[in-house]
């Protein structure tokens, strides 16, 4: 494959569908280019030069997708792949009480004074993926009960100045977990068929609702690989039994 035509796939370490997309790929044989964008100017300003501005994003030439979606990867590479089968909605919503609640307790157990301090080779704070494995859940619900695009600034909004401690962060976990079940509760589309907008295109509520329990699945798995570098055994961990069927990457963590 000419230079100019080969796949190029844009990431950054502790991003879970980045990690996702590149086990996918070399899963499936596909040869890419890896180009890490996190402190690296160049890579950024590649990134930026195709008009995208998040990761992960799979381009070839001047084209490219925004890699959320496998299914999305799979028509823009054109390949004869079969993707895995989704759990039902209720399945993945009980998926999701189970990780929001794991979750919390993991927050619990973080040191007060590792929280502001960054996590292997992401220079993001602890606090703040702490933050965004509830956040996630959190913005697809308020999309949903808004009738709204679900953003990348609506998933990325930032903890504000009431999530500074553990304490509050669990707090804040418990009632994320509490709005979903109660936003499913009164959610008259119980086969989540119908379509809706996001910063990566417009999707099925199933295959969104999906993302938005792996995702948060695979940021408590960073959770449980955090507590156990500090030495601390995970309150309650997370079996293979817990998260079968969510299309998580094989690691938690891309190096």
């Amino acid at each position: 494959m000419e230079t100019a035509e080969r796949v190029r796939v844009f990431w950054q370490p502790g991003c879970t569908s980045c990690l996702r997309t590149k086990e996918f790929l070399t899963r499936h044989g596909v040869d890419y280019e890896s180009i890490n964008v996190h402190g690296n100017d160049a890579g950024m300003q590649a990134l930026r030069e195709l008009g995208a501005r998040s990761v992960p994003i799979v381009a070839r030439g001047k084209e490219f997708v925004f890699a959320q979606s496998l299914a999305d990867v799979v028509r823009f590479l054109a390949l004869d792949i079969k993707l895995h089968d989704k759990l039902s909605p209720q399945q993945l919503i009980d998926k999701l009480d189970l990780v929001l609640a794991a979750a919390t307790r993991y927050v619990r157990q973080i040191p007060a004074a590792k929280l502001e301090q960054p996590f292997r080779n992401r220079n993001r704070p602890i606090r703040m993926l702490a933050h965004h494995v509830f956040r996630i859940p959190e913005a697809f619900v308020e999309a949903m009960q808004e009738r709204r695009e679900l953003t990348y600034e609506l998933i990325m909004q930032p903890p504000g100045e009431g999530l500074r401690t553990c304490a509050d962060l669990a707090r804040y976990g418990e009632g994320v977990r509490a709005a979903v079940r109660q936003w499913w509760k009164t959610y008259p589309d119980s086969g989540c068929g119908q379509m809706m907008d996001t910063y990566f295109g417009r999707h099925r509520v199933h295959e969104v609702l999906e993302r938005s329990a792996w995702h948060p699945a695979q940021h408590a798995r960073q959770l449980m690989l955090l507590l156990d570098e500090l030495g601390i055994e995970p309150d309650g961990r997370l079996t293979a039994e817990d998260l079968a069927g969510l299309p998580l990457p094989e690691k938690a963590w891309d190096d």
